[in-house]
């Protein structure tokens, strides 16, 4: 693999990004190579902060056996999240702000520690855990028509979006987070089953993993970063107009919408 390609790749989805148009995908320029396809991601990550995003936290994907089979890949990737990402509960995204969305519901996690060990153990990790909340992740491929591979949503930020957490917020004392019964409804009517189970087995599990992961590449957890489990259930297709609504058993309820907004850029 180049540095050419690799820079080729992180332009391609660079200029869909900027342009608000989806493009092809990039494994024609890196294959299905995991560690290209996280170089792409880094350097557009890197070119976003030289740009002045703030970033705040990760995001967990294809942590769903669901979502997997929708998309065809058989483990987890991870990507970043910034400031400009989140929105308030029940709070309106303008369409334009997004490509190709689909809507997961998702176990959101504030951390109170940092997180340095590559072998944290599941114990350290619950002590670092502050609180979670419930969490609508709208997710978005800047790669045409969710034609995507494991390398493709890798390099794209893991097919990030924008992303809400409601409430109420918890501290995990007393939460099962493997029991938690999920579902996302569009407009009123149910679109999504799932549960805590359907993420890893437990979306601690699923944040033990990235905790590892980053420590690893040596871009570790932080105290205050927010993390997204990754999907409970199976993703849903959302328009300009919908009303996305996920209630968690034993967690709590989170709602949004979709805009029909012209401007990417967030109410004032």
């Amino acid at each position: 693999m180049t540095a050419h390609s690799i820079q080729a790749a992180a332009d391609r989805l660079a200029a869909a990004a900027r342009d608000g148009r989806p493009c092809e995908p990039v494994r024609d320029l890196i294959g299905l190579d995991l560690d290209a396809a996280y170089q792409v991601q880094f350097l557009n990550t890197r070119r976003d902060l030289e740009a002045g995003r703030r970033l705040v936290g990760r995001k967990i994907g294809l942590t769903s056996k669901a979502v997997q089979q929708q998309l065809g890949v058989h483990q987890p990737d991870f990507g970043v999240l910034f400031a400009d990402m989140e929105y308030g509960d029940g709070e309106e995204v303008p369409f334009a702000r997004l490509l190709q969305p689909k809507a997961e519901a998702e176990v959101a996690f504030v951390l109170g520690r940092d997180i340095l060990a590559r072998d944290v153990t599941p114990t350290e990790l619950v002590r670092a855990i502050d609180f979670v909340a419930p969490a609508i992740e709208i997710v978005g491929s800047r790669v045409q028509n969710w034609d995507i591979r494991i390398s493709d949503t890798i390099a794209d930020n893991a097919s990030s979006g924008c992303y809400v957490i409601g409430g109420p917020v918890r501290r995990l004392d007393g939460v099962d987070l493997a029991g938690l019964a999920m579902v996302l409804e569009r407009n009123g009517t149910a679109a999504s089953f799932g549960g805590g189970a359907a993420c890893l087995g437990n979306p601690a599990t699923a944040v033990l993993w990235l905790a590892r992961t980053c420590a690893a590449l040596d871009m570790p957890l932080k105290a205050g970063d927010v993390v997204l489990s990754g999907a409970l259930g199976p993703m849903v297709p959302a328009v300009p107009g919908d009303v996305l609504t996920a209630r968690i058993g034993g967690l709590g309820t989170v709602k949004i919408s979709i805009g029909t907004h012209s401007t990417a850029e967030k109410d004032a």
